[in-house]
């Protein structure tokens, strides 16, 4: 099925909206003034450790200091026995800040690119789920260890099929230079240092979700259609093509009714094509989803009317 991507660019914020049969599949939101902070790589100073919570408080530069539990240093290792008061750690962002609770974090740093997502505290290489042949499974597997010197862990993703050997090398290159790059600036910085931003939505949507199936790439901003074309001529020659500016008199979101159906998508109730609803309720700890038959009496049996309304849910 054919695929497009709507990237819709404000002074406030981007939004990239992927559409499939004329519906949008999945949306994606970044605002100008409160960027994520969720890949991000900092220097940061050991504030506090908490051995009953099994975690440490880190200043990381942000407002709120961040948490790091054990688990996400080491596995079955005391917290007291990995850091102290003052040491300085090199930490990614796992989670961004929500409510009053810092950012999570994690000392297990990984680095995506268009193929490759690279572990440079891990070890082996996994290959996407998504790549089912398992002829292509292992010729990827093989690429990739016969391409570096057998340091860290890879991960091969989705959009690595087909891929051939020459981009893959291209693409681990480029990640190992990153890695070096970012052990370079955290030697000697300041706690609090951000050594490593992710891209910009834009430059994301291009590297995570350009797959075969993508058609057109529809861009209402002239400097990030020239940013995209860039990228992707660097590192996706193919799709350079694909990426075209609106030139419509309506804005993008509306001629394409995405703003209807984000306006339908963002309220607390949401009515299925049945007769049921969803209710959402977000809270610190979680958002609660609460799926509701509603008119919808089925045909069968009770068991029957809740397996069908969960289903379309």
């Amino acid at each position: 099925m054919s695929v497009e991507i709507l990237v819709n660019v404000t002074p406030r914020e981007c939004r990239a909206a992927v559409i499939q049969q004329g519906v949008v599949q999945e949306l994606y939101v970044e605002r100008a003034n409160r960027r994520g902070f969720a890949g991000n790589v900092y220097r940061g100073r050991v504030n506090r450790v908490l051995p009953g919570m099994q975690a440490a408080f880190v200043d990381i530069g942000l407002e709120r200091a961040a948490f790091l539990h054990a688990a996400d240093i080491a596995p079955d290792a005391e917290i007291d026995a990995l850091v102290n008061e003052g040491d300085l750690v090199l930490v990614q962002v796992r989670k961004d800040p929500i409510g009053s609770k810092g950012a999570r974090l994690t000392t297990d740093v990984s680095l995506p690119s268009r193929f490759l997502v690279h572990l440079p505290r891990g070890s082996g290489i996994g290959v996407s789920a998504r790549i089912e042949h398992g002829a292509e499974r292992e010729r990827l597997r093989e690429a990739i260890e016969a391409g570096g010197d057998g340091r860290g862990g890879w991960i091969l993703r989705t959009a690595a099929e087909g891929a051939d050997a020459a981009a893959l090398r291209a693409d681990r290159e480029y990640l190992e230079r990153l890695w070096t790059l970012i052990r370079e600036r955290g030697a000697g910085a300041p706690a609090g240092t951000r050594l490593h931003e992710d891209l910009a939505l834009p430059l994301r949507v291009l590297r995570d979700l350009s797959g075969e199936t993508v058609t057109r790439i529809l861009v209402d901003d002239p400097s990030a259609q020239a940013a995209m074309v860039e990228f992707a001529g660097t590192f996706m020659p193919a799709f350079a093509g694909r990426i075209e500016r609106h030139a419509g008199e309506r804005p993008l979101f509306d001629q394409y009714g995405v703003e209807e159906e984000i306006e339908r998508a963002l309220e607390r109730k949401v009515t299925l094509k049945s007769g049921g609803y969803l209710m959402f309720d977000q809270t610190e700890a979680m958002t609660t989803i609460d799926v509701n038959t509603g008119a919808y009496v089925g045909h069968r049996d009770l068991e029957d009317t809740i397996y069908r309304t969960n289903l379309e849910a």
